[in-house]
């Protein structure tokens, strides 16, 4: 009998929710076959099978267990039904479980698995908003539907033609708050309340960035196999500006300030789970494709649940982009121990004046929060200008934050 016992998430971490099982009791799971999901205060995990056999589930979906304690078992010695491959060699039919019996349960499992079937959790997402089976893309495994892809689903639009659940009841329903969400809860607030968090505001002409990007974006994907997106110039503008303004980049520890000589810069990723910041490591020394190629799998990591801790650990600034759900202006949260963070929102066309003439022109609000404890009003609006510098003349993120014509006059 093999005991499937609760992994730790990372340092500090005592127990766990168990968010949802994957597989049923009594089924018969494959190697490596994901059981269910955990929730933490700083990540969600899943915890997969390390050997074939019918499993017992000894938690429900909802409990808190403790790192270590045993949530499952599997009894490895139970015949693979007809038509399952398994990796380990079968040793023995358990009489307690027939053949037909557990076969019987493998194709209830199994049809969790299969292309367009969804999870527990998504089916029953699906009824409670009245989900027709079928208009759901499944990205799970083996095309299985999960109950991110039925949040993504419900948030990209309602076809009216169809019931959507909204019924105008005056029905109430409480959810117990998942681990991350408390914690997300508890630092939000804490950062409020032992910062002195201000945030300076300007604006960005993002006309040449959306130039280059016209111009380039094709070749560039064909050459680096990643897409050009606005966030990896935004990336490396503020990794230069760091390096101009260090105190925007340092962090209060005690009484001491901590001041770093890289740039580990974190991209808030918004998830079903919540907001999570992954961190992009030595950005300084990263190219533009490489921050997409970055971003892009760091992204994929978090919405999938499959991001680390570590992956979230040690930044030294953070960008946070609302513009992608149309906030037009905001005053992001410091990501603590961090002492700033920059946010990003909507582009919109809007009149300016140039050169005496009123003309239309893309722009973005940007904000910067900031830790007055640490950074200067000075600073803080230095760094931002510096930041819309390099946005607006590009060529500058290639020099060092400088014009090439000031590198030739060794200005």
């Amino acid at each position: 009998m093999l005991e499937v016992k609760v992994p730790s998430p990372g340092e500090s971490i005592a127990e766990v929710v168990i968010a949802n099982w994957l597989v049923k009791d009594g089924d018969y799971v494959t190697k490596d076959q994901e059981l269910c999901e955990i929730d933490s205060d700083k990540a969600t995990l899943t915890i997969n099978a390390d050997q074939a056999g019918i499993v017992k589930l000894l938690a429900k979906a909802g409990d808190t267990i403790e790192v270590g304690a045993i949530a499952a078992t599997i009894d490895t010695s139970a015949a693979a039904p007809a038509g399952v491959k398994v990796e380990e060699k079968v040793v023995a039919k358990t009489e307690a479980a027939p053949a037909k019996a557990v076969e019987a349960k493998v194709e209830a499992s199994t049809a969790n698995y299969a292309s367009g079937h969804p999870s527990p959790s998504a089916a029953k997402m699906m009824a409670e908003n009245n989900v027709p089976a079928g208009k759901v893309n499944g990205t799970g495994k083996d095309g299985r539907v999960t109950k991110s892809d039925v949040q993504n689903f419900l948030a990209s639009g309602f076809n009216f033609e169809e019931k959507s659940g909204w019924a105008g009841s005056r029905d109430t329903e409480r959810n117990k708050m998942t681990n991350l969400r408390k914690k997300i809860a508890q630092r939000l607030v804490a950062v409020k309340n032992e910062t002195a968090m201000l945030t300076t505001f300007n604006e960005v002409d993002m006309s040449p960035i959306m130039a280059i990007r016209t111009k380039y974006k094709d070749k560039f994907k064909e050459t680096h196999g990643v897409g050009l997106g606005f966030m990896s110039f935004f990336t490396k503008a503020c990794a230069e500006a760091l390096k101009l303004f260090p105190a925007v980049n340092g962090m209060i520890d005690g009484e001491e300030i901590v001041f770093h000589n890289y740039a580990d810069i974190g991209i808030a990723v918004s998830t079903p789970k919540g907001l999570m910041v992954p961190i992009l490591r030595n950005v300084e020394g990263m190219s533009l494709a490489d921050i997409e190629r970055g971003i892009g799998e760091m992204a994929k990591k978090a919405r999938d649940g499959k991001i680390s801790v570590d992956d979230m650990t040690g930044g030294t600034f953070t960008i946070t982009n609302g513009g992608v759900f149309g906030s037009l202006l905001s005053t992001p949260i410091i990501n603590p121990p961090q002492s700033a963070i920059l946010g990003m929102h909507n582009i919109v066309e809007r009149p300016i004046a140039v050169n005496g003439q009123v003309v239309i022109r893309p722009m973005m609000y940007v904000a910067l929060s900031y830790d007055h404890r640490i950074i200067d009003g000075r600073e803080s609006v230095s760094f931002l200008v510096k930041v819309k510098e390099m946005l607006e003349n590009p060529t500058k993120l290639m020099f060092g934050a400088k014009a090439p014509e000031e590198i030739l006059l060794g200005l």
